[in-house]
């Protein structure tokens, strides 16, 4: 009687898991956008593990001069952070956001999901229908979910070429109120809403109500 194999066979062999590896590198060096596991399993042969080839994938480029890195539920390859300084190439821009374009991509980014009138409330003044058409236009933000109040009001969020574009794996990763001040990015002034007698200490840090640093001095 033969004895009975006790160990699960996997479910690919080497070569076959190696070459899912090179169609995965091959996806997204090819892609100028992130890629999802659920689009590179859409491309490659019918069986195939992506997941489980991204995460090879990703060891092999672990301290190389590029990584596989996430962007919100999607996957890039992109430049190592510390190697960025190599490849800067001074530009002129031609296109700049207005002030009031800024503080609103802002607000959507430490607030979302966010509707016109709560950015208006946070801004103090109004936000015009051709600063959100540009930031939409730059496919920076896009429209969230309607709110469940009287009006079904629109909200606003931000898109994963706004993290892309700003290095981030997910909004939860921009920047607090302390890091933009010691950046120089932000002044010393109170939030929106708040005198200068309600302001918080220097050293506290001012949260909304989902947890994210509120990193706005006053409106225009």
């Amino acid at each position: 009687m033969t004895e009975e194999a006790t160990e699960t066979e996997p479910l690919f062999d080497a070569p076959e898991m190696a070459e899912q590896e090179r169609m995965v590198e091959a996806i997204l060096f090819a892609s100028a956008e992130p890629v999802t596991v659920a689009d590179m399993t859409a491309r490659m042969p019918h069986g195939c593990d992506a997941a489980a080839a991204l995460a090879l994938l990703r060891a092999r480029y672990e301290g190389r001069g590029v990584r596989v890195v996430q962007v919100g539920e999607s996957w890039a390859i992109r430049t190592a952070p510390d190697l960025g300084h190599l490849l800067q190439k001074e530009t002129v821009e031609m296109r700049k956001l207005s002030r009031a374009a800024i503080e609103t991509l802002a607000i959507i980014a430490y607030h979302q999901p966010v509707t016109r009138a709560e950015i208006e409330e946070i801004r103090g003044v109004s936000v015009s229908r051709g600063t959100v058409d540009l930031l939409i236009e730059m496919e920076w933000i896009r429209f969230g979910r309607r709110r469940m109040t009287p009006g079904r009001p629109v909200t606003f969020v931000v898109t994963p070429a706004f993290l892309d574009h700003f290095g981030l794996e997910t909004a939860r990763d921009l920047p607090g109120l302390k890091e933009l001040r010691a950046a120089g990015l932000l002044d010393n002034r109170p939030p929106p809403g708040l005198s200068e007698l309600d302001a918080p200490e220097e050293e506290e840090e001012v949260f909304d109500d989902e947890g994210q640093e509120d990193m706005f001095g006053d409106g225009e």
